[in-house]
């Protein structure tokens, strides 16, 4: 019988413990699902667009395809926000989730060592007035591409 009471904690720990099911070049954090997706394109050396502009304070999730012919990655930052993408290959997109808690400005622009400098920087405004800028969906499946809305209907990724 002391086995098994001593077997119970171990279970219960190992347990606790688990993995991570996360994709590389993929990160997130907030909280609840995105409010929208924002498409970016990165290459030599630019972001596109290079205005951001989200309604609202909320999760969003930023799908970046890398268009260039070198390594690219995106990072977010402002307003207690900090967050990267890993590496994307030429060719390859990765998504970065991320909790923008608080209104105003923020920066989105690429990490690696002098790509920032050379032009790979935009602008993300929350708050302030409606999405624009790039193509944006909503979770009630309406996409915006430069100031004109499509809905669609069902679960059309």
């Amino acid at each position: 019988m002391r086995r098994v009471w001593i077997l119970v904690p171990a279970a219960l720990l190992l347990s606790a413990c688990g993995g991570s099911s996360g994709k590389s070049g993929a990160s997130s954090s907030g909280s609840g699902p995105p409010l929208q997706t924002v498409s970016l394109s990165e290459k030599e050396f630019s972001i596109t667009p290079k205005a951001i502009k989200v309604a609202k304070a909320g999760t969003y999730t930023f799908d970046v395809k890398n268009d260039g012919q070198i390594t690219h990655a995106l990072e977010v930052e402002g307003n207690g926000v900090e967050q990267k993408t890993g590496d994307l290959d030429p060719g390859k997109s990765g998504t970065l989730t991320v909790h923008l808690s608080k209104t105003g400005s923020y920066e989105v622009y690429c990490p690696i060592d002098g790509h920032r400098q050379n032009g790979m920087e935009a602008s993300l405004t929350v708050g302030g007035g409606g999405a624009m800028g790039g193509t944006t969906s909503t979770e009630d499946h309406e996409t915006t591409t430069g100031g004109t809305t499509t809905t669609k209907g069902g679960y059309g990724y």
